[in-house]
């Protein structure tokens, strides 16, 4: 951690101000790490969607102007989604390019566990 030097002390109620912020953070830094890595695990889901759709359209011997044509989608815009470049795509756009190869996109909602 780096240290801050100061030209001058601190008063007792900022070291006690600033030692209270401390605490807060350390107490929620745990569950905020927690939070951060079911993220990325559902980042990781819609990833696999990516890739298996990539992977139809490749089975099926399609390009991405292929695709393109079937979506009305820019490719480029398709090309950062196979690439990961574009990692928040939205529904409609992942709709579309299942169509275009042949599959349904399904989303599926669960009950979040107690906290």
């Amino acid at each position: 951690m780096k240290r801050i030097t100061r030209s001058r002390r601190l008063t007792p109620q900022e070291a006690a101000k600033y030692r209270a912020i401390r605490e807060q953070v350390a107490g929620e830094l745990p569950d905020l790490v927690r939070r951060h890595h079911k993220r990325v695990a559902a980042l990781d889901n819609l990833k696999q969607v990516v890739e298996t759709l990539k992977a139809a359209r490749e089975e099926q011997g399609l390009s991405l102007a292929d695709i393109t044509e079937r979506t009305g989608m820019d490719r480029s815009a398709l090309s950062k989604l196979e690439t990961g470049q574009r990692a928040n795509p939205t529904i409609e756009t992942l709709i579309r390019y299942a169509e275009a190869v042949g599959k349904h996109l399904i989303v599926k909602l669960t009950d979040a566990p107690a906290r």
